[in-house]
């Protein structure tokens, strides 16, 4: 007996019905994309494993999916690494290659390989598949698409505040009323570590920190302590753990406690001027909030950080994230190309809108005409009907065996299709169609010559 078929955890099949949905979301985000003027590119699936590895702190790297090499690759490994079963001394020996963590670095490889073909600022847009092996949850999924805009070439904070424009842009576009835009600054996480005393731990302390929403104050403390931060510092940070209040008041709270740092006072001097910029310039639906406790745990992010959470009421990890990266084309070699960019997390808007029930009523039609079929010589009139109709742009189809009707319009109810042609013996006679309209159950007939007046009633 043959064994029941099974797909990796973390990866989904989709229906017609759930590609059209996401198409509607992909075809909103890309154009708004263009409508701000970025461009398209596309990067290989997998990435030489130096290219990635390194690039998102120790906890990324553990979730990079390595590609093993093709043929005898444990020869390759002499018995001493063998026999230590050390999976970080084998693994260079085996593998050289990884499936894409996320569509950023790629980028960066890209632009150091192409800076001679681009003009910058250069503003692309990317939409493609990313994989991390995760452990799979609600919203949290081992392959998943992401749709990025970043613009490098350019250190001018007015990018940042368009990436939150577009931001506003395309969820005013879904109906995503009511998402907030956290924002914070790598320069701030740095000078709140420096004021502490903890700067030689800022990874770690930053790492914890972005935690405080998931584990809690207690569980952040007990995370810096087994880090090697020190109580006295962790009492100093205290105030990040205070419930967070306006904007306004975050922005006091921050000048007082980065007042000796310059660093921190620079990171300050830019989070105010981009808020006091949106504010003047207004947003559609979407709201912008500042989180001092945001880190989002990579180490590429220089300056702004953005983290974009559901609307209230709905259960949801970040549904888009992003961040100013000052070096990141350094680690490729080329030195001070300034980039800022921000991702949109398609799976998890897609459960949004699910859940809020903000997809369109359409979006999931596939046909808008079935011409049933009566027989040989009225399915070859059909099928000329459908020929014009297609010609026209209408999604037309003709049902391909003359079965019982009853079943032919349970089967174009199946697919919600709102128009039926019946073109049969009498019809074929009279050079007619007869339309009926599923959602009335009206019946209008046509001469075959009166196509175009029929199309018309379509639109």
């Amino acid at each position: 007996m043959a064994q029941k078929p099974s797909i990796p955890k973390g990866t989904r099949d989709f229906s017609p019905s759930e590609i059209a949905k996401r198409n509607y979301i992909f075809d909103t985000i890309k154009k708004n994309f263009q409508t701000y003027g970025f461009q398209p590119i596309e990067t290989p699936s997998f990435e030489n494993s130096e290219t990635l590895l390194g690039k998102y702190g120790e906890e990324g790297d553990r979730l990079i999916f390595k590609i093993l090499n093709s043929g005898d690759f444990i020869s390759k490994v002499d018995d001493i690494t063998y026999s230590s079963k050390n999976s970080t001394s084998i693994a260079p020996k085996i593998t050289e290659k990884a499936l894409r963590y996320d569509l950023t670095v790629p980028f960066a490889r890209y632009v150091v390989m192409h800076q001679n073909e681009l003009d910058f600022p250069f503003k692309r847009y990317q939409i493609q598949p990313v994989w991390r092996a995760d452990r799979p949850q609600k919203g949290r999924f081992r392959e998943f698409f992401q749709c990025d805009a970043d613009v490098v070439g350019s250190d001018s904070l007015l990018q940042e505040v368009e990436l939150i424009q577009l931001y506003d842009a395309v969820f005013s576009d879904l109906k995503l009323e009511g998402a907030t835009i956290k924002m914070n600054n790598r320069k701030i996480l740095a000078g709140i570590a420096e004021v502490i005393g903890a700067k030689h731990l800022l990874i770690d302390f930053t790492v914890a920190l972005d935690k405080l929403d998931k584990i809690g104050e207690e569980g952040v403390k007990k995370e810096m302590l087994a880090k090697g931060i020190s109580a006295d510092a962790i009492e100093k940070a205290a105030p990040l753990f205070e419930p967070q209040g306006s904007n306004v008041d975050q922005l006091n709270r921050l000048d007082s406690l980065l007042k000796d740092s310059v660093e921190g006072q620079k990171g300050l001097e830019e989070l105010r001027f981009i808020m006091e910029t949106i504010s003047t310039l207004g947003l559609q639906s979407a709201k912008l909030a500042i989180d001092v406790t945001l880190a989002r745990g990579l180490n590429y992010y220089t300056g702004a950080i953005f983290e974009v959470s559901a609307p209230k009421g709905v259960s949801m990890g970040s549904i888009g994230g992003g961040g100013r990266y000052d070096d990141l084309t350094g680690i490729f070699g080329l030195k001070d190309v300034s980039g800022v960019g921000i991702s949109f997390g398609l799976d998890r808007i897609y459960l949004v809108l699910e859940e809020l029930n903000l997809f369109p009523e359409s979006v999931d039609k596939s046909l808008d005409v079935l011409c049933l079929n009566f027989g040989t010589k009225e399915a070859l009139m059909s099928l000329k009907l459908v020929t014009e109709l297609r010609k026209r742009g209408v999604m037309s189809d003709l049902y391909p065996s003359d079965v019982k009707i009853q079943k032919q319009f349970k089967y174009a109810n199946n697919r919600k299709v709102p128009y039926v042609i019946l073109l049969g013996a009498e019809e074929l006679e009279n050079n007619s169609f007869v339309v009926k309209y599923m959602e009335s159950g009206n019946q209008i007939t046509y001469a075959l010559s009166e196509v175009d007046k029929f199309v018309a009633t379509l639109e």
